[in-house]
């Protein structure tokens, strides 16, 4: 089995004697960078980002570059299903920003577990060898689907290797679960047109496209990441897979990007039927990001977003890219790509489009191998930033520095943009405000670490999970002042998955080997 990432918080040796050499490097390496394909430096005018004093762990107060004067939405926008209720992928829509709907619960109680006993755990291999897995991890985000009957299915991968179907009401299977043959470990997607299909993928080598149509959920067609040439460093399927009319968008952790036609339909009897074609491949990674970085950990971990045409994602060895398919999307052959930016190290968090089309970006410090080529451009650009691609050669509006430099150190859960504030966690324990238009830090709030679990603003309330197992609900009404803790819930077990929020409910799996259902104790 080939290496896995984000089991358990890693400590990988560091080669610190040169780092020093690095870092007197930074200069000649910033001007090297600036150079070619649109991989732009930092704005004109912005300052090294440097740890805070006394501590790597605590953000910095400022943020580097030109603040943007386009002024930030107060609206959020909507879910990508139109025709039916529901959260239907990670982070509900093609530019990652839906949340799901309110209201919050105001005095939340376990309601349901599932299992009700035990654990959803299996064996499964990574870098640190062969042991057990238990619950749900990161990105881990369940779709959450209103059914026209009231009913609420809850769906989600788990680290039994198992998919899961559950009752929002109470906790027990509403259909047979769909197994694979090792960890469910990202977070899937359900169709948006209503089609009953179920993209999402497994450790177990297969992206899948699953009917849901059955007596039990049957695999249509599947994909080996292993079989594609040129396969970079694992075989994994960790981002939600973003299905835009009957295509399906996808990047893989074996670093190559997909666009696969799905030609959807129904046979002469009714069920639904596929015939996938992959249409677009390319890989996540250049020669000039291998020449830069030094080794292979490259692997496309988040979920890609999709705007005017554009998808855009990012890879572990920090490369940002957007690549225009808007002929594909059309039936056509043609692609390019139109962004390429180096924010010099491993970008695993899903990036989020604002209304504007920029980039809101977090970057976290590489834990499975030593990269001290990156070390100057760590330093020079903040682990949360936004990007404005219509500017490929400077294309840095504000960024600053959240996590530390240690590995792993930075920002792993997606950044969350509401209401004209980006909220973001960072590995180290933590959650924090910075405002979307200027980049200014508001807030800090410390929580136990790791937090890798993506924040959740609704209903002027947000919903974080932190490594102590504990759900966290912060008062946001007033974003630009340290928020009030409303309510607190132990569940159990670190909170790596991201939770969803339906109408009242939250749901939330933990690697304790549970899925949690949490309500107020009179929710229907």
């Amino acid at each position: 089995m080939s290496p896995g990432r984000h089991a358990v918080r890693s400590k990988v040796p560091f080669p610190f004697l040169i780092v020093g050499l690095a870092l007197i490097a930074a200069i000649v390496f910033v001007l090297q960078s600036s150079a070619g394909d649109g991989d732009g430096a930092a704005a004109a005018g912005s300052t090294p980002v440097s740890p805070s004093p006394g501590s790597a762990n605590q953000p910095t107060a400022g943020p580097t570059g030109s603040p943007s004067s386009a002024p930030s939405p107060t609206t959020t926008p909507g879910p990508i299903n139109t025709t039916f209720a529901g959260l239907t992928t990670f982070r509900g829509n093609a530019t990652r920003d839906y949340y799901g709907e309110g209201p919050v619960p105001s005095h939340p109680v376990i309601r349901w577990r599932y299992p009700t006993t035990g654990g959803l755990c299996s064996s499964s291999s990574d870098l640190f060898g062969t042991r057990v897995w238990c619950g749900t991890g990161w990105t881990g985000q369940p779709n959450v689907i209103q059914h026209a009957n009231g009913s609420i299915e809850v769906r989600e991968g788990a680290y039994d290797g198992h998919y899961h179907f559950l009752n929002g009401k109470t906790g027990k299977s509403m259909r047979p679960d769909l197994v694979t043959q090792d960890l469910a470990k990202g977070s899937a997607t359900s169709d948006s047109d209503g089609y009953p299909l179920y993209y999402g993928g497994s450790r177990d080598n297969y992206l899948r496209v699953i009917a849901l149509d059955r007596s039990k959920p049957a695999v249509l067609w599947s994909f080996n990441s292993r079989s594609q040439p040129g396969l970079m460093w694992n075989d994994d399927w960790d981002g939600a897979p973003l299905q835009v009319g009957d295509y399906l968008l996808e990047g893989g952790e074996n670093s190559w990007f997909y666009v696969i036609h799905l030609h959807r339909h129904y046979d002469a009897n009714g069920l639904v039927r596929v015939n996938p074609q992959i249409v677009m491949r390319v890989p996540g990674w250049d020669q000039q990001l291998l020449n830069a970085i030094h080794d292979q950990d490259i692997s496309i971990e988040n979920s890609v977003a999709f705007s005017n045409g554009v998808v855009y994602f990012a890879n572990s060895g920090g490369l940002v890219q957007g690549w225009d398919i808007s002929d594909i999307l059309n039936g056509g052959t043609h692609y390019k790509r139109v962004f390429r930016f180096w924010d010099g190290d491993d970008t695993d968090a899903t990036i989020v489009i604002d209304p504007q089309g920029r980039l809101i970006v977090g970057r976290k410090m590489e834990e499975n191998v030593a990269r001290p080529s990156s070390f100057p451009r760590d330093h020079h650009i903040g682990d949360l930033m936004m990007l404005d691609p219509t500017k490929p050669n400077s294309p840095v509006v504000w960024s600053m520095q959240l996590g530390g430099f240690e590995p792993d150190g930075g920002i792993l859960g997606t950044p969350a943009l509401y209401n004209g504030i980006v909220y973001a966690t960072y590995t180290e324990g933590g959650v924090a405000a910075v405002d979307a238009t200027t980049g200014k830090l508001l807030w800090t709030r410390s929580l136990p670490g790791p937090t890798w679990s993506s924040p959740v603003p609704i209903d002027g309330k947000l919903i974080v999970g932190d490594g102590s197992g504990s759900l966290n609900c912060f008062d946001i009404s007033k974003p630009r002042i340290m928020p009030k803790l409303v309510w607190h819930l132990h569940l159990g077990g670190i909170i790596e998955s991201t939770p969803a929020v339906w109408r009242g409910w939250i749901y939330v799996g933990t690697r304790d080997g549970g899925i949690y259902g949490v309500a107020d104790p009179g929710t229907a």
